[in-house]
Protein backbone atom coordinates (compact mmCIF):
# COMPACT_ATOMS: atom_id res chain seq x y z
CA UNK A 1 0.00 0.00 0.00
CA UNK A 2 2.61 2.50 1.31
CA UNK A 3 4.48 1.64 -1.92
CA UNK A 4 1.96 2.59 -4.58
CA UNK A 5 1.54 5.55 -2.66
CA UNK A 6 5.16 6.38 -3.13
CA UNK A 7 5.06 5.67 -6.57
CA UNK A 8 2.30 7.49 -7.47
CA UNK A 9 3.71 10.50 -5.47
CA UNK A 10 7.43 10.27 -7.69
CA UNK A 11 5.10 10.04 -10.76
CA UNK A 12 3.32 13.37 -9.99
CA UNK A 13 6.65 14.52 -8.50
CA UNK A 14 8.58 14.31 -12.17
CA UNK A 15 5.25 15.45 -14.18
CA UNK A 16 5.84 18.34 -12.28
CA UNK A 17 9.48 19.00 -12.76
CA UNK A 18 8.45 18.21 -16.57
CA UNK A 19 5.65 21.04 -16.12
CA UNK A 20 8.66 23.29 -14.56
CA UNK A 21 11.16 22.56 -17.12
CA UNK A 22 8.64 23.31 -19.79
CA UNK A 23 7.59 26.87 -17.93
CA UNK A 24 10.99 28.36 -17.73
CA UNK A 25 12.79 27.47 -20.83
CA UNK A 26 9.64 28.47 -23.04
CA UNK A 27 8.92 32.21 -24.37
CA UNK A 28 7.44 34.28 -21.64
CA UNK A 29 7.09 31.07 -19.35
CA UNK A 30 3.96 30.14 -21.02
CA UNK A 31 2.07 27.04 -22.74
CA UNK A 32 0.75 27.37 -26.58
CA UNK A 33 -2.96 28.18 -26.57
CA UNK A 34 -5.29 24.97 -27.29
CA UNK A 35 -8.23 26.84 -27.87
CA UNK A 36 -9.30 25.86 -31.49
CA UNK A 37 -9.61 29.62 -32.65
CA UNK A 38 -5.87 30.14 -32.17
CA UNK A 39 -5.00 27.20 -34.34
CA UNK A 40 -3.77 27.99 -37.92
CA UNK A 41 -4.24 24.20 -38.76
CA UNK A 42 -7.95 24.53 -38.07
CA UNK A 43 -8.44 28.28 -39.05
CA UNK A 44 -6.87 26.61 -42.65
CA UNK A 45 -9.93 24.06 -42.77
CA UNK A 46 -12.45 26.31 -41.91
CA UNK A 47 -13.00 25.19 -38.35
CA UNK A 48 -13.70 27.20 -35.59
CA UNK A 49 -15.02 26.85 -31.64
CA UNK A 50 -18.44 25.26 -31.55
CA UNK A 51 -19.91 28.76 -29.64
CA UNK A 52 -18.86 30.47 -32.88
CA UNK A 53 -20.67 27.94 -35.36
CA UNK A 54 -23.91 28.49 -33.49
CA UNK A 55 -24.01 31.97 -33.09
CA UNK A 56 -23.20 32.46 -36.56
CA UNK A 57 -26.42 29.45 -37.71
CA UNK A 58 -28.29 31.63 -35.07
CA UNK A 59 -27.83 34.88 -36.87
CA UNK A 60 -27.76 33.43 -40.56
CA UNK A 61 -31.43 31.85 -39.73
CA UNK A 62 -34.90 33.35 -40.36
CA UNK A 63 -36.35 31.59 -37.02
CA UNK A 64 -33.53 32.38 -34.95
CA UNK A 65 -35.13 34.99 -32.17
CA UNK A 66 -33.04 37.96 -31.94
CA UNK A 67 -30.66 38.33 -28.92
CA UNK A 68 -29.01 41.15 -27.66
CA UNK A 69 -25.04 39.46 -28.35
CA UNK A 70 -22.12 40.72 -26.70
CA UNK A 71 -19.18 41.41 -28.63
CA UNK A 72 -16.23 39.94 -26.26
CA UNK A 73 -13.41 37.94 -25.56
CA UNK A 74 -14.67 37.43 -22.00
CA UNK A 75 -16.90 34.26 -21.04
CA UNK A 76 -20.38 34.74 -20.62
CA UNK A 77 -20.30 33.74 -17.38
CA UNK A 78 -18.13 36.52 -15.36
Amino acid sequence: MIETLLISALIIAIAMIFFLVRVLFTKQGTFKSQHIHDSEAMKERGIHCVMDQDREMRRKSKFAVKERIKETNSPSWS
